[in-house]
C-alpha cells in the first residue's frame, strides 16, 4: 500500500477518479435545487458567485508567488475571453436549461460525446484526418446515444424531452470548443489561473444576463438552493478542477480521460441513489457503447502521443 501511495501514476489516477466523480454530482444538484422552484439563470448565477472568489483567490496567490507573472498580450486576452463564455458561460447556460427537461443521468451521459465532438471539429476546421479507428469509435458512441435517447423518449414522463437533449448536446459542442481553444493558453498560463480567468469572463456575462432578465433578484430562494448552489460551486466546479489538473499532470491527458470515463456511470448512481432515476435496457446498452466509443478514442490518442 505504501508502495502505492508512491506511485506518481496510482496518486495521479486516484485524482483524477475523484475529480470526475466530484464533476458528475453537478447534474444532481441541479436537479435537487429545482426542487425548490428556481430558474435555471439565478442557479447558474448563484453557482458563478459561489465559485468565481475561490478561484480568484488562488489566482491572485499564484500571481504573489511568481516571480515574472505572465503578461497576456490583447489577442491573447480576446481568446481568453471568448473560450471563457463559450466554455463557461454558454456551456453552463444550455446545460443548466437543458436539465429541466431530461433525467441527470441521460445529461451526462450526452455530455459524454464531447471527446467524439473535438475529433470532428478538429477535422472540419482545422482539418486534421480521421483515421478508421475514431470512425469505428464516433459510429460506436452516437449509436449508443441513439439507442439511449429513443427509450428516454418512450419512457419520458415529462415534456420538451427532445429539446432538453438538444441543448445538451450543443452544451457538448460549446464544451468541445472550449478544449480545444484551451490548448494554446493553459501551458502558458497553467490550469488555476486559466481556469479563474476564464471564470471570470464568464461570471460577468451571467451576472449582466441575470441583470437583464431577473435584475440580480437572487435572495428570496428557498435555503436549500444557497446549499445546494454552494455544493455546486465547490465540490463539483473548484475542488474536481483542481484534482483533475493535479492528476493530469501526473499520468497526461489521453489516461486521464480514460479513467474520467467513470463519470457517466458516477452519474447514473448517484441519480438512482438521490433522484431514484432508473435505466431502461436499451439506455444501459447505449451507456456501455458510448463509453466504448470514447475509450476507443482516448486510447488511440494515448498510442499516437
Amino acid at each position: 500500500m505504501q508502495q502505492l501511495l508512491k506511485n506518481d501514476t496510482f496518486i495521479g489516477a486516484a485524482l483524477v477518479f475523484i475529480g470526475a466523480i466530484f464533476f458528475s454530482s453537478k447534474a444532481v444538484m441541479v436537479k435537487l435545487a429545482y426542487q425548490y422552484d428556481v430558474d435555471s439563470i439565478s442557479l447558474l448565477t448563484l453557482r458563478f458567485s459561489f465559485a468565481l472568489p475561490i478561484y480568484l483567490l488562488f489566482n491572485w496567490s499564484l500571481h504573489r508567488k511568481s516571480v515574472k507573472p505572465t503578461r497576456l498580450k490583447p489577442k491573447e486576452w480576446r481568446q481568453l475571453a471568448v473560450v471563457g463564455i463559450v466554455g463557461y458561460y454558454l456551456a453552463s447556460l444550455l446545460d443548466f436549461i437543458g436539465l429541466q427537461y431530461i433525467t441527470a443521468s441521460m445529461e451526462r451521459l450526452i455530455l459524454f460525446l464531447y471527446p467524439t465532438i473535438v475529433v470532428v471539429i478538429s477535422a472540419v476546421f482545422l482539418r486534421k484526418s480521421i483515421t478508421r479507428v475514431q470512425l469505428w469509435a464516433l459510429l460506436l458512441t452516437y449509436i449508443g446515444i441513439g439507442l439511449a435517447f429513443y427509450q428516454g423518449l418512450q419512457m419520458a414522463g415529462q415534456q420538451n424531452f427532445l429539446l432538453g437533449g438538444i441543448l445538451i448536446f450543443f452544451c457538448a459542442i460549446a464544451y468541445a470548443f472550449f478544449l480545444i481553444g484551451s490548448g494554446e493558453l493553459i501551458p502558458k498560463l497553467g490550469a488555476i489561473r486559466f481556469t479563474s480567468l476564464a471564470i471570470s469572463f464568464s461570471s460577468g456575462m451571467i451576472l449582466l444576463h441575470h441583470l437583464v432578465a431577473y435584475q440580480w433578484d437572487l435572495f428570496d430562494f428557498h435555503p436549500m438552493v444557497y446549499l445546494y448552489s454552494l455544493l455546486m460551486a465547490t465540490i463539483a466546479t473548484v475542488l474536481p478542477s483542481f484534482l483533475v489538473s493535479a492528476g493530469i499532470q501526473r499520468i497526461g491527458a489521453s489516461n486521464a480521460s480514460i479513467v474520467g470515463s467513470v463519470g457517466p456511470i458516477s452519474t447514473i448512481i448517484l441519480a438512482y441513489i438521490f433522484l431514484g432515476e432508473r435505466l431502461g435496457n436499451l439506455q444501459i446498452i447505449g451507456t456501455v457503447i458510448v463509453i466504448g466509443g470514447v475509450l476507443l478514442i482516448s486510447l488511440q490518442k494515448k498510442s499516437t502521443t
